[in-house]
């Protein structure tokens, strides 16, 4: 399952290297000009982590969300003293201008091993259990037999079991979709995944959000 980087880069000769070479190391990428169109992504997609090339929009960027990790791409003049500020404000990580390519992929895969949920052996939501280890599922102990798919979804599902994921957050990790389209693979999925969950005596699971997605249950 590769990992989103939204690249935040006003600058297009940079953004465009930095689209171009991090796709090639695997990372699905989605490229912004500016922080209110970054904003919109990240909502939308729900990124694993985020560049960001203009350090006067940090606070706004962060405003988003503090759990998404982000990494900030500097002035040729930052100093430590901007490095530190940067830091302060909800930066985890930053790298002064000109960079090396190898050094910035380095600290982003050092960001995200640093910044990535625990998910223990055993998943339990209620009378739903999950096992990873083995990809058994149960429902108040009667197994349920899910084909791959469907297993991804649940489990992905069943990591925030009260959070809403995008449609365009779950077909990018789940079935590594670039883009919605007008697909309906998530959706036929997710109706199987809930009839079968229900017919095990479990539920509502698989909760319908009209319009955005998709989460395990109801609050």
């Amino acid at each position: 399952m590769a990992n989103a980087v939204l690249v935040a880069e006003p600058e297009p000769a940079t953004r465009g290297f930095l689209e171009r070479h991090l796709a090639d190391d695997g990372f699905d990428v989605l490229g912004a000009a500016e922080c209110g169109e970054a904003l919109e992504l990240a909502e939308r997609a729900r990124p694993d982590l985020v560049l960001l090339g203009d350090t006067a929009a940090l606070e706004e960027c962060r405003s988003w969300s503090s759990e998404v990790p982000l990494i900030v791409i500097g002035a040729p003049e930052a100093d430590a003293v901007d490095r530190a500020r940067a830091l302060e404000r909800g930066a985890d990580d930053f790298l002064s201008r000109p960079f090396l390519y190898d050094e910035l992929l380095a600290r982003i895969r050092a960001v995200l091993r640093r910044t990535a949920p625990v998910v223990p052996d055993v998943v339990r939501v209620g009378a739903l259990e999950i096992d990873r280890p083995t990809r058994r599922v149960a429902v108040g102990g009667k197994r349920i037999d899910l084909p791959a798919k469907e297993y991804e979804l649940l489990l992905k599902l069943a990591s925030e079991p009260s959070r809403v994921f995008t449609k365009e957050e779950l077909l990018r990790e789940v079935w590594s979709f670039r883009s919605i389209g007008k697909t309906r693979t998530l959706d036929s999925h997710a109706s199987r995944l809930r009839r079968k969950l229900a017919r095990a005596g479990g539920g509502p699971f698989v909760v319908n959000v009209w319009g955005v997605g998709y989460r395990l249950r109801e609050d």
